[in-house]
């Protein structure tokens, strides 16, 4: 590779060449389509996963920080 040919490279294939022994071992990135059909389990896990985030809410300290507890602390149902 001449050092011409390098200065002409764009972002993504600087990264690339960066990053190719990383590749190497923890394999590519997945390009999978995200344009399907959602299966019926693909559905039901979305709706636990929903449910299981009403069950919380979010709290705002004073100090800009924030943390979750459970909007009802009796309510064992998802936990």
């Amino acid at each position: 590779m001449e050092l011409g040919s390098v200065a002409k490279e764009n972002g993504a294939q600087r990264f690339m060449r960066a990053t190719g022994k990383l590749r190497a071992v923890f394999g590519p990135a997945n390009r999978s389509s995200l344009v399907h059909d959602m299966t019926e389990e693909n559905r039901k896990l979305l709706a636990q996963r929903e449910a299981e985030t009403q069950q919380w809410e979010t709290v705002h300290r004073p100090d800009g920080s924030t943390y979750v507890v459970p909007r009802n602390p009796d309510d064992k149902s998802l936990r």
